[in-house]
């Protein structure tokens, strides 16, 4: 790791123009980890812009880490970038429309955590045991002997408050982490909040409809409990991603389920499906046999036809997966 490290800091270190990229549907620690790099070497006078291939819309709750302006819409994202750093992206194909500056790029530069990454860059930098990119992106900084101020520090705690639930799934050398943030001046409620515990009334008319429908089926799972929710495009009309996105923390709660699943309607019979869970199944293995990555207790995949026919699916895989 420590010479991944050196060589991924040596690229940066002497490069003029450099683009970073976060996976679509970027969260908290995808766009946290490019804004806190990008704002580093924006800083030392180079070219950076910070982009991602989907939505057009920068995530409402994430606007304000971007305080040097580095956010570009995937339309001015350079053909063939002399620098290019794929961030908290499992594999090429979760930059989606971008995923093609990869082959163009002069030099790929990946920052992961994912497990199943497949190591897609001429240097990478992947930690499946760090609990964030931000973390991996936080030993990068000190390698370029980048000044944590607030601003750099603020983006780097957003993404480690999120993928720890709140510090849930935390090392101790992780709450060290947390707590040189806070030393360089984050205030963890005024970063925590917008992200994690605030939403438009309109939210709650939308769980109401949404957690009606969940069902638990006890015997699924091999017998460890499965629970499940749909969001149509109906019931997230007028609201934002990130409202939608959060249904799955609710759904987890079930304490009779192991497993926890949330089918999000992207476009009429297109699915994005996430998956939690507690400790015993490894949903990541479930994700990868219908096509999608992730970690251990959180995974998710992209899938075509009726809300039905998906469950059905993944309760095949579940199974499979359970019972071993």
């Amino acid at each position: 790791m420590h010479n991944d490290l050196t060589a991924a800091a040596r690229v940066l270190s002497t490069a003029t123009d450099v683009t970073l990229l976060a996976h679509v549907n970027p969260d908290a620690d995808a766009l946290g980890s490019a804004l806190a790099l990008g704002l580093a070497l924006h800083r030392r006078g180079v070219t950076a812009r910070v982009s991602f291939g989907a939505p057009d819309e920068v995530p409402e709750t994430l606007r304000d880490l971007d305080v040097a302006g580095l956010l570009v819409p995937a339309s001015e994202v350079p053909a063939a970038p002399p620098v290019l750093v794929a961030l908290d992206a499992g594999s090429v194909g979760r930059l989606g429309p971008l995923g093609d500056r990869v082959a163009t790029a002069g030099v790929v530069v990946v920052l992961d955590h994912h497990v199943s990454n497949p190591r897609f860059g001429h240097v990478n930098v992947v930690d499946d045991r760090a609990e964030a990119t931000a973390v991996v992106v936080l030993r990068l900084l000190d390698e370029l002997g980048v000044e944590l101020d607030e601003p750099v520090a603020r983006c780097i705690y957003a993404g480690l408050v999120t993928d720890t639930r709140s510090f849930r799934h935390a090392s101790a050398s992780t709450h060290e982490v947390a707590a040189r943030l806070l030393a360089a001046g984050v205030d963890a409620e005024a970063v925590a909040r917008p992200l994690m515990d605030s939403h438009p009334f309109g939210y709650l008319g939308m769980l109401s409809t949404v957690l009606r429908g969940a069902r638990l089926e006890p015997d699924a799972a091999a017998g460890l409990g499965f629970v499940h929710a749909v969001v149509t495009l109906e019931d997230a009309a007028g609201l934002r991603p990130e409202e939608v996105e959060s249904v799955v923390d609710l759904v987890r709660t079930t304490a009779e389920a192991e497993v926890a699943a949330v089918l999000k309607e992207l476009r009429p019979a297109t699915w994005s499906v996430s998956l939690r869970a507690v400790s015993r199944v490894d949903v990541r293995e479930v994700a990868q046999l219908l096509g999608g990555g992730g970690h251990r207790l959180a995974a998710g995949f992209t899938a075509t036809g009726s809300a039905d026919a998906v469950l059905r699916r993944l309760r095949e895989a579940l199974a499979e997966v359970a019972g071993r």
